[in-house]
């Protein structure tokens, strides 16, 4: 059956199956990011699909690719998140049985959505990889039909339904970024986006902690790297399938690959600029926008998904504000007399300062002249402004040192 995926034809069919189950995701025109990089920057936003990404697509086409009796024995496939939800509701619109193995370090509420969908979830190993083992033994074990999440090419037949609707909405598109973990959404977005226009650039989009397709390129063959380690976990593969390889081998034009650094940066910027969430691994392709050296073209960053749990969100909201200067925090040391803590600030509101915590320390010292200790967690708009502050506190004869932050 596999062998006749990946055609055309079966583009077609994949687009009208999974119309059934997916929700519209119109491109968004972005003038913030084309602003920034001087071309037309259109998201494609699959972190409004269904199950909250594009990972739905893929599950459901292979459904429909199964005869009723694989069905009927009950599927199974191993994941950490959105590859898991998209199985346990495909599953559910098909009225079967779905078991899913999820690592024990998955996030409580992907566990409990992917059960919300009235799927098995079996918790088991620390990493994906032995999900994956276990999943298998479990197949074997018991007759399940098992769904890989990302090397089998019915399942990149149905991710690759996403370029089909980017050309219709977009038939000039000159660059499609795709995220890459294992390889099945770029395995289908740059085979077909080839097929309906050979001159279009395809760009895979890697964490820097976590480049397996790369690694693998270089080598011309599948390697396994010894560890990866990346903010995005959905992306944080150590071996891209070998099924699939062939295809991403000769269809991406480009690999780049991205520091997490860059995507706590992406994540305030769409917060704030789209009003969007995006997770981690779905940031891949804006926060490549900038590697780019081109001017006045198409380009389409896929956003791969939008389920980031609040705890992940607020931390990279808080780094990304403290990376960004637009919070921090500096120590200076005060005679200890009264008036001095007003003083200061005075001194900071002057310059538009916002106070957000202050810690006072008597006991930095003996010399309690010199040495009372003051800590001042402050926001500012960025980089200059807080110099300013810094600045006026220094011209104020105050000696103040930045530190690290803990808000």
């Amino acid at each position: 059956m596999e062998n006749k995926m990946l055609t055309l034809d079966k583009f077609e069919e994949a687009a009208e199956v999974v119309k059934k189950v997916t929700q519209e995701t119109k491109l968004v025109y972005s003038d913030f990011y084309s602003a920034q990089t001087g071309n037309k920057v259109y998201l494609k936003p699959e972190n409004m699909q269904f199950t909250g990404a594009y990972k739905l697509r893929g599950a459901y086409y292979k459904l429909s690719t199964l005869t009723d009796e694989e069905r009927s024995k009950g599927l199974i496939t191993a994941s950490a998140g959105n590859h898991a939800q998209g199985v346990a509701y495909a599953a559910k619109c098909y009225g079967v049985k779905a078991v899913i193995v999820m690592p024990t370090t998955t996030p409580l509420i992907k566990v409990n959505r992917t059960k919300s969908y009235g799927a098995e979830v079996v918790l088991y190993g620390d990493v994906y990889d032995e999900a994956c083992e276990h999943a298998y033994e479990l197949a074997e074990k018991n007759g399940y039909t098992f769904i890989h999440p990302f090397d089998d090419l019915a399942v990149a037949t149905g991710q690759g339904t996403i370029a089909m609707e980017i050309f219709k909405e977009l038939p000039l598109v000159d660059y499609i970024l795709v995220p890459v973990g294992g390889g099945g959404l770029a395995t289908g977005v740059s085979t077909l986006a080839k097929l309906l226009n050979p001159k279009i650039k395809v760009i895979g989009v890697e964490p820097a902690g976590a480049s397996c397709l790369q690694a693998s390129i270089k080598e011309g063959k599948v390697v396994t790297l010894p560890h990866v380690s990346t903010i995005a976990d959905g992306t944080a593969v150590k071996t891209p399938g070998s099924k699939i390889f062939p295809y991403v081998s000769k269809n991406l034009d480009e690999i780049i690959t991205v520091e997490d650094e860059e995507l706590v940066g992406a994540f305030l910027d769409m917060v704030e600029n789209h009003k969007m969430v995006v997770e981690n691994s779905g940031l891949l392709t804006v926060a490549a926008l900038k590697h780019l050296d081109v001017k006045n073209k198409k380009i389409v960053p896929i956003l791969s998904g939008g389920n980031m749990d609040v705890i992940t969100m607020s931390s990279v909201v808080q780094q990304g504000l403290i990376l960004r200067d637009r919070i921090f925090t500096v120590s200076v040391l005060l005679p200890d007399k009264p008036g001095e803590l007003s003083r200061v600030s005075d001194i900071i509101a002057k310059q538009n300062g916002n106070v957000i915590k202050l810690e006072h320390n008597q006991f930095v010292s003996i010399n309690r002249n010199a040495a009372v200790e003051l800590r001042i967690t402050m926001e500012a708009f960025g980089t200059e402004h807080k110099d300013q502050i810094i600045k006026a506190l220094e011209e104020n004869k105050y000696q103040p040192k930045v530190v690290r932050t803990n808000i």
